[in-house]
């Protein structure tokens, strides 16, 4: 399993690695869905293209707000954007893979992107709520515990990191080896020079790794990101 492809070179020696190539393009895809999406959106709205987005926004805020707190989600009212932007990526990092490109969330630089950017809001918001204050969490409950509390610390942005992108990438080796698999059933077959085995057997598995699996570690990565930040400003 390769960890990067570099696709473009420039004449410095500067290189741009396939998974940014791959994310610009979802960059790019989810702008432009925005714009098209959001563009003659009504008062009362009278499309079922806007009823629907405004089902979408208030489930969000919803979850957002029980998860968090109605007294910490109005202090963060910010958070409902990033949390909403967070998913939407990380759900198309993950669906993208259907469509022949490869998968950013099987990049390891781009969960650990994604879990500093995270710790550093939680940092951000404990210190803002509380001040330095903040850092005496860590001699809770008795200060002989402070070595596990620093560990606990350091261990949040591996956990973050390597949870969807074990469980991304453990799916994208299993369907890598399933069509070699059938490609060399299929050479065992008689007057067969196509692998057509390839075709169907491997429908429910994506539905499965790259569908549903993909979704939940989007879930799960934005229901800690909610959990840590609000747990740090109470």
């Amino acid at each position: 399993m390769r960890y990067a492809q570099w696709i473009i070179t420039f004449s410095n020696g500067f290189r741009i690695s396939e998974t940014v190539v791959t994310s610009w393009i979802i960059m790019a895809f989810l702008i432009i869905a925005s714009y098209f999406l959001t563009r003659n959106l009504k008062l009362v709205p009278t499309s079922k293209v806007q009823i629907m987005l405004e089902y979408a926004v208030v489930t969000l805020k919803n979850l957002v707000e029980s998860n968090m707190g109605k007294d910490i989600f109005k202090k963060m009212p910010n958070m409902f954007y990033y949390i909403g932007s967070l998913f939407l990526f990380f759900v198309c990092s993950n669906l993208i893979g259907l469509v022949g490109f490869k998968s950013p969330t099987t990049d390891v630089d781009t969960t650990l992107g994604w879990a500093l950017l995270t710790v550093f809001l939680i940092y951000f918001e404990g210190m803002k709520s509380k001040g330095l204050a903040y850092w005496k969490g860590l001699l809770e409950p008795v200060p002989l515990l402070l070595p596990l509390n620093i560990v606990s610390e350091i261990a949040t942005p591996i956990s973050l990191t390597f949870r969807p992108f074990g469980n991304i990438l453990g799916g994208t080796v299993i369907m890598g080896l399933l069509y070699q698999l059938l490609a060399f059933i299929s050479t065992l077959i008689p007057g067969v020079s196509i692998p057509f085995l390839q075709l169907v057997i491997p429908v429910p598995l994506h539905l499965y790794f790259d569908l549903f699996a993909g979704c939940l570690q989007a879930f799960i990565f934005v229901m800690l990101t909610m959990v840590f930040i609000s747990n740090a400003t109470e």
